[in-house]
């Protein structure tokens, strides 16, 4: 399995910005995603990266406000949250695949972080 730590979560205001961080270690993956859970619902996909050629997928709720991206040399990905909503309001979770299928069925994740809290206020 790949070990996953997320960090820069916070408290930040309707339209403000946040940059996630998530730092892996272990075996070598070839997918890493982003998923988040609000309170009450079901996690859900938000954005993953190739970790090779750099092919980049989002939900379409997050399109043109977040970008993920990775630092190889690192072992780091990164999701930067503009134009933040108070829906956005969710614990967001690192996870890492070890097949490039970009995906965003939770269930082909097989190593997951513990989670950052990430609340927006209106």
């Amino acid at each position: 399995q790949v070990q996953l730590v997320e960090s820069g979560g916070g408290l930040v205001q309707a339209g403000g910005s946040l940059r996630l961080s998530c730092a892996a270690s272990g075996r070598t993956f070839a997918t890493m995603g982003w998923f988040r859970q609000a309170p009450g619902k079901e996690r859900e996909f938000v954005a993953a990266i190739s970790w090779s050629g750099s092919r980049t997928y989002y939900t379409d709720s997050v399109k043109g406000r977040f970008a993920i991206s990775g630092d190889n040399a690192k072992n780091m990905v990164y999701l930067e949250m503009n134009s933040l909503k108070p829906e956005d309001t969710a614990v967001y979770y690192c996870a890492a695949d070890r097949a490039n299928r970009l995906s965003s069925r939770i269930g082909v994740y097989d190593s997951w972080g513990q989670g950052t809290q990430v609340t927006v206020s209106s």
